[in-house]
């Protein structure tokens, strides 16, 4: 598969049935270089993913399991995994698999460790295929990544504010452990008062993420945001992105990254990776 292909790409979605996975599938109906082959929701099983969504263009059958998607399909070009388990072992099962079957990955579940990324980067290499790893498909929070970088390069302190749902059971977001992996990579911030040195409970001054402290709100009202806060003497500058209750702003990101995803080999993480800036 290369640009030149004029073959549509053959995508398997996982969580095609879901808040966000239900927006994208209709996302991709909508396409004329990418057509959906499978999809996987275990609740929804046995049934054509056109029948439960209401779209006649969805022809797909669901699958119970990532596994029986892909032995179902003769050839998969893009596995997005979109799914919510509680156990992230299975999204990380679901990943391999799809590398083992040849195809090149989307990840969009947030949860996933540095070490089950190292994992998955190492198949990745081996079968000479794309892992893309997004904590947020949504455009303005990927600009906020990126200008977050550059701050990050001229301000020594800074912390992030990561908001959501009460009901969000991980924390940080995907979104907030992606930034603060690559601002930490960016610099490790200054600190006033060593963490050790802190006169509270412990856990006051939040958790650190490769180095970098994030604060975690989890109150009804949100959805998800972010925030990076940067600090100089008489100065500071806050970088935010909020999201609202539609799933629409996170299709476009998903779709280019679904596009992009071949031109990798190996674990790529954050959207910005494959934009033209």
């Amino acid at each position: 598969m290369d640009d030149r292909d004029p073959r549509p790409l053959a995508v398997i979605l996982s969580g095609a049935t879901g808040w966000a996975g239900s927006a994208l599938a209709r996302g991709i109906a909508r396409q004329a270089d990418m057509r959906l082959v499978g999809a996987v929701g275990q609740r929804s099983a046995g049934q054509s993913l056109g029948a439960v969504l209401g779209n006649a263009q969805l022809t797909c059958p669901i699958s119970a399991t990532a596994t029986d998607a892909l032995a179902g399909t003769p050839a998969c070009d893009v596995y997005v995994e979109y799914a919510k388990p509680k156990d992230m072992a299975v999204v990380k099962s679901n990943v391999l698999a799809a590398l083992a079957a040849g195809a090149h990955v989307v990840v969009a579940s947030s949860g996933l460790s540095d070490a089950d990324y190292a994992d998955i980067d190492t198949a990745a290499r081996a079968a000479h295929r794309g892992v893309l790893a997004c904590g947020n498909f949504a455009l303005t929070a990927v600009l906020l990544q990126r200008f977050a970088e550059m701050a990050a390069r001229h301000v020594p302190n800074f912390e992030i504010i990561d908001y959501a749902k009460d009901s969000k059971p991980d924390a940080p977001s995907g979104t907030g452990r992606e930034l603060a992996q690559r601002l930490g990579n960016v610099r490790q911030p200054a600190v006033g008062v060593p963490l050790d040195q802190v006169n509270g409970p412990p856990g006051v001054r939040g958790a650190t993420v490769n180095g970098v402290q994030v604060h975690a709100l989890r109150v009804p009202g949100f959805v998800i945001g972010i925030e990076a806060v940067f600090g100089m003497p008489d100065q500071r500058l806050h970088i935010r992105h909020e999201a609202g209750a539609g799933a629409e702003p996170y299709v476009d990101g998903a779709l280019l990254a679904i596009r992009k995803v071949h031109t990798r080999v190996g674990v790529v993480r954050g959207l910005d990776q494959v934009m033209d800036w």
